[in-house]
């Protein structure tokens, strides 16, 4: 019996240190299970920013004036190239047409005729006129040889305003540009015939000192457009929209801001917009007609809630961000944004409010009532490329 019990007394330290290994597995299975997982997340704070839309345009010079001949002919020279800029009465082209040459010769020759003849009918009115007065002969010769005088003078008249009419037309053999501006393609080479009845022109002279962009709202932007600057009448509602910018091709801004001045007040059926035209001036010609680009508009904001669109999640074609409450529950909220972006942030129009907390990224895994650790990030250092 004594044997029995010392056993027992040997074993129950081999016992009690098995139990103690087995109760602290048992504690850190549970401990590791519940562990909460730590988050960024930052504090929503209204900012003042501008928000710019852009509009396809088409570029044109306030001028674009066609070349055409008035005389037909064969061009002779040109004086100018492709491209070249061009002054008001600079000349472009030279047109071989002799028979304006002739037309004025032939016109001279009249002149000269009809000079003599002016003259032979004065000197009859002088014969005349003193025998008509000693009664030799009737007052009838006197009147006759006046009206052949003033017949004459009518003729002389005639055959100079044909001169004058002949030198325009040899004028128009040298062909000159209206206005400042650029030189278009030119199709025609030396030696080509031309007409006035010609389809295509010499080339085009494109006054670019100022250029018009052209683009177009649809019937919705044209409404919210309207919506957005006061202005009881349209005229009233252009002069409150701010200057625009101009995109260029190459993604750069034009160093030059415009301003809309023309919108057209009706909306084309086919197409459902309405034209607009915003004016830049173009000191240093680099605008070209013809040129594409976009013309931005800015929409200044204030207070205006923004988040980052790394934050956001897409669920059927909703926005949807985490919100942290005191707790560290999250909450999957949808947010209303607008269309037009900031950069990398959306602006919230609903859904969520200054002082929110979300969760500002690397959420895949998050469920919507979980439990997170938040961990403050600045909010200064979420906004920070809005200050850039």
């Amino acid at each position: 019996m004594k044997k029995t019990f010392h056993s027992l007394y040997l074993l129950l330290p081999a016992l009690l240190f098995i139990s103690s290994c087995g109760n602290s597995d048992q504690k850190k299975g549970p401990a590791g299970a519940d562990q909460v997982q730590a988050y960024p997340v930052f504090a929503v704070a209204p900012q003042s920013t501008t928000l710019g839309t852009d509009y396809p345009a088409t570029l044109e010079g306030i001028q674009n004036v066609d070349i055409r001949p008035k005389v037909d002919g064969f061009i002779e020279k040109i004086y100018v190239d492709e491209g070249a800029t061009v002054k008001k009465g600079q000349l472009l082209f030279s047109i071989n047409a002799p028979q304006y040459e002739q037309m004025v010769r032939t016109a001279n020759a009249a002149i000269s005729s009809a000079e003599a003849d002016v003259n032979a009918a004065q000197l009859q009115v002088n014969k005349t006129k003193p025998l008509v007065e000693k009664d030799i002969i009737s007052k009838y010769d006197l009147d006759a040889a006046q009206l052949t005088l003033q017949s004459r003078k009518a003729a002389l008249a005639q055959a100079r305003a044909e001169l004058v009419n002949a030198k325009t037309n040899l004028g128009y053999t040298r062909i000159t540009s209206p206005v400042d501006g650029v030189i278009g393609s030119i199709p025609f080479k030396t030696g080509s015939l031309v007409s006035p009845t010609g389809a295509e022109p010499l080339t085009t002279v494109s006054n670019i000192s100022r250029v018009y962009a052209y683009f177009s709202l649809n019937e919705k932007q044209l409404l919210d457009f309207s919506n957005t600057y006061n202005g009881k009448t349209l005229a009233e509602q252009m002069k409150n929209i701010p200057a625009v910018s101009l995109v260029l091709a190459d993604g750069t801004i034009y160093a030059q801001n415009g301003k809309i001045e023309s919108i057209n007040g009706l909306i084309n059926t086919n197409t459902g917009s309405a034209s607009l035209r915003a004016t830049f001036s173009n000191p240093s010609m680099i605008l070209r007609s013809g040129a594409s680009a976009a013309v931005r508009i800015p929409q200044h904001l204030d207070n205006a809630i923004l988040i980052p669109q790394k934050s956001t999640t897409d669920l059927q074609g909703k926005k949807f961000v985490y919100v942290v409450d005191g707790q560290g529950i999250v909450k999957n909220t949808e947010v209303q944004i607008m269309e037009i972006t900031k950069g990398n942030f959306y602006v919230a129009t609903r859904g969520i409010k200054a002082g929110d907390k979300i969760v500002l990224e690397g959420f895949q895994s998050l469920k919507d009532g979980a439990t997170i650790k938040p961990e403050e990030q600045s909010t200064d250092s979420v906004y920070t490329e809005l200050k850039k």
